[in-house]
């Protein structure tokens, strides 16, 4: 969860890290903190509070060296206090640490009998202290990282300056993520490529258990055993201007209004006589999920809510059993399933830890595996049997919106793939679903965040409430979910969401006056009974909010009502998130809080 950035090279060491940290602050940040080697000596600062509070601290200081490592943190074990922010130094080890190390309190007490003491609560400085007690013992840094990783359970990227190799930075990982990028004469870590794009698009990724050394003359990669391996160089597709605002007020409304031509990446080379064609992504997709017995979809968070839109669509149309679990609760579960099933992992990062854990397990069992993940050579991409990439770009902001959209639009375009194979619908039906989600559903998009000035007047009345409630039925239901998740996540007003149906069965008795209950109904066979729900709010004093496609809807279906684009109930359930993410967008504005980065949370989720 936490961001990791280390730079060898020509340049200001300082500078290159604080970039990196900049763009890696939505890792986390609850503090940062730099160390780099000025005039031989190795200099830390750090902070609690944001990466800005450590740019000023560093600022102050004449640091001029052209190595270092910086941190900006999700705090896991400790507080978030200056005793707690990374760098750690313990002897002659400086080291930044992303992951968990769980066994730590163990690992703490032999240490303090062999003299070592330590002044923060985290796992990272007892990692520090192994990796300086084993090279005591070994003398040379890799068999002492080797050594002392070993002795580790959990995950963990880390990199580390250590006294008496100046121009070296050593860095190992095991499950969490990290890259190394290449450039003219300079090398970088970090976890993910947006730190540095600024300076290069080259990268390589070393595998789970793998120990780098990292010059700006070289890079040397070594497994487990500390056998030298060549791991594979990339080319990230995206730019430099795709990790920035754009003249936006937040990364949030930027990444809303993406989303149109983040859907028509997701679909490009992936139709083919009008029709889903998923064969570019790997010849037997479509096959073997049409095939299976039962097909699992598993993911956390958001991605959740795209795999429960696929899980409806393709029980609805292709008449297929389909499950959808959360990824934590699947991985411990004991689940059944083996060799004729399918599992469908969704993930934006294709690091999150309980995600990647779930496929995993998935594999052990035999069953044919899928991602669907937006970050190219990912852990998940790369362990998944096929995957197939969202195409997204860069998401900075903590709360996911074109993610979502895309791993909607995809999950809705495999459900078709898998009904026409399965011949449970014809070929016209396909083509008109697959029509609509090209063509209508960026159009609808476009107008919703083209036009929001009345989803801002909803906003301003929402705003003014400690509570809040969703509701829905059938697809509804799902996209109500996660306009709950959204409001709730940015702007901190307690927020649930209810099958429509249910409201009857105990949610009422928190209704009152003014309270707001946000309603869809895209489904149109179920479009009575949803107001009808809506009603009994009203009837106890709620404030109602009513969305649904404008040839159904009339002004008096709710205090407010939200018409969207004529288009089917599947296409129309995506675009109403669109809508709940405008609506959670201007009530956080407007309550004045962190909107990209929300309090407590970070965006990519590597640990469990």
């Amino acid at each position: 969860m936490c961001g990791i950035i280390g730079y060898t090279g020509k340049r200001n060491a300082k500078d290159v890290i604080l970039s990196g940290l900049f763009s890696l602050e939505y890792r986390g940040y609850d503090s940062a903190g730099m160390a780099v080697v000025s005039e031989g000596k190795t200099v830390t600062v750090k902070t609690a509070g944001k990466v800005k509070m450590l740019e000023n601290a560093a600022n102050s200081l004449n640091l001029c060296g052209s190595i270092g490592i910086g941190h900006t943190r999700w705090a896991t074990h400790g507080a978030p206090t200056f005793e707690n922010a990374h760098p750690h130094t313990q002897g002659r080890v400086t080291l930044v640490h992303n992951g968990i190390i769980e066994n730590y309190a163990k690992i703490k007490t032999a240490l303090e009998k062999e003299g070592y003491r330590f002044s923060s609560e985290t796992d990272t400085e007892v990692a520090a202290a192994l990796i300086d007690s084993r090279l005591s013992a070994e003398g040379d840094p890799l068999k002492a990282i080797g050594s002392a990783t070993e002795k580790m359970r959990g995950s963990f990227a880390f990199a580390m300056i250590i006294e008496g190799f100046p121009n070296v930075i050593f860095a190992a990982r095991r499950d969490s993520p990290l890259i190394i990028g290449t450039g003219e004469e300079e090398a970088f870590i970090a976890s993910d490529i947006t730190a540095i794009l600024k300076y290069t698009r080259n990268y390589l990724i070393p595998e789970s258990g793998d120990i780098a050394r990292v010059t700006s003359d070289g890079i040397s990669v070594f497994d487990s055993d500390l056998l030298p391996v060549a791991r594979e160089k990339k080319v990230s597709v995206w730019d430099t201007e795709s990790a920035e605002k754009g003249g936006y007020p937040h990364f949030m409304l930027k990444e809303i209004n993406e989303e149109p031509t983040a859907i028509k990446n997701v679909i490009s080379g992936r139709i083919k006589n009008g029709v889903p064609d998923f064969s570019g992504d790997g010849e037997n997709i479509v096959a073997r999920l049409a095939s299976t017995d039962r097909i699992f979809t598993v993911a956390c968070g958001t991605a959740m809510h795209a795999g429960l839109f696929g899980k409806y669509i393709t029980e609805k149309l292709a008449r297929r059993p389909c499950e959808c679990e959360l990824a934590s609760e699947f991985r411990y579960k004991n689940p059944i399933v083996g060799k004729d099933d399918a599992v469908i992992v969704i993930s934006q990062s294709g690091e999150t830890a309980d995600s990647l854990a779930a496929l995993r397990l998935a594999k052990e069992k035999g069953a044919f595996t899928l991602g669907i993940v937006n970050v190219a050579a990912s852990s998940i991409a790369r362990e998944a049997d096929n995957v197939i990439y969202t195409r997204a770009g860069p998401e900075i902001a903590v709360a996911s919106t074109k993610a979502f959209t895309v791993q909607a639009t995809v999950m809705t375009l495999l459900s078709v793939a898998i009904a026409l194979e399965s011949g449970k619908i014809d070929a016209e039906t396909a083509k008109r679903i697959t029509s609509e989600l090209s063509y209508e559903l960026p159009e609808a998009i476009k107008i919703l965040a083209g036009d929001d000035g009345h989803i801002k007047k909803i906003a301003a009345e929402i705003s003014k409430s400690e509570n809040a409630f969703f509701i829905g039925r059938g697809i509804d239901r799902y996209a109500a979910e996660e306009g709950s998740l959204k409001l709730k996540e940015i702007s901190y007003i307690h927020s649930e969401a209810y099958a429509a149906g249910e409201l009857k069965h105990g949610t009422l008795s928190l209704i009152g006056e003014g309270v707001p209950v946000i309603a869809s109904a895209c489904d149109r066979a179920l479009y009575e009974k949803t107001k009808a729900g809506l009603s009994e709010a009203k009837a106890r004093g709620a404030m109602t909010v009513f969305v649904s496609p404008a040839d159904i809807c009339t002004e008096k279906d709710g205090d407010f009502v939200i018409a969207l684009p004529c288009i089917s109930e599947y296409i129309a359930a995506i675009s109403a998130v669109t809508a709940y993410q405008l609506l959670a967008y201007h009530t956080a504005v407007m309550r004045k809080t962190d909107v990209d980065m929300p309090k407590n949370l970070a965006k990519s989720v590597t640990v469990e």
